[in-house]
């Protein structure tokens, strides 16, 4: 794919669930363990992939490594999220993250306080609200 040689970790294993829209790769790079307190996660969204609306109950950190998207917090305006960005997303907090239209988007999601509970999918952001 077009940009894929920017990549600087494994695309990992492409996504087979309904939390996502579109092709996505992730590949596990640190596994949660209580020690660290966090999981690490490279998350590659193809053109136009993204995931559902979605809380993580301890937050997550996006480190942005390629490509250009959007993050969306309920009730704010979708922001153009690119290369060397970081997004601190806090807890409970209602959000969604994808790739443009254009162009892919890889980034690193850091899971922080998984001990708080696991991520809570909610519903899909429809290509009539995306475009």
């Amino acid at each position: 794919m077009d940009g894929f040689e920017k990549l600087i970790f494994p695309l990992g294993t492409k996504v087979q669930n309904s939390y996502f829209i579109g092709t996505v790769w992730v590949e596990t790079l640190v596994a949660y363990d209580k020690t660290m307190n966090c999981a690490i996660y490279n998350v590659t969204f193809e053109k136009c992939a993204r995931n559902n609306w979605h809380k993580h109950p301890g937050g997550q950190i996006l480190l942005v490594t390629a490509g250009k998207g959007y993050y969306q917090e309920e009730g704010k305006s979708p922001k153009i999220i690119k290369e060397g960005d970081v997004v601190v997303i806090p807890p409970n907090v209602k959000h969604w993250h994808g790739a443009m239209p254009d162009s892919f988007l890889s980034h690193i999601a850091i899971t922080t306080n998984p001990d708080k509970g696991e991520v809570e999918w909610l519903e899909p952001v429809d290509d009539e609200y995306y475009f």
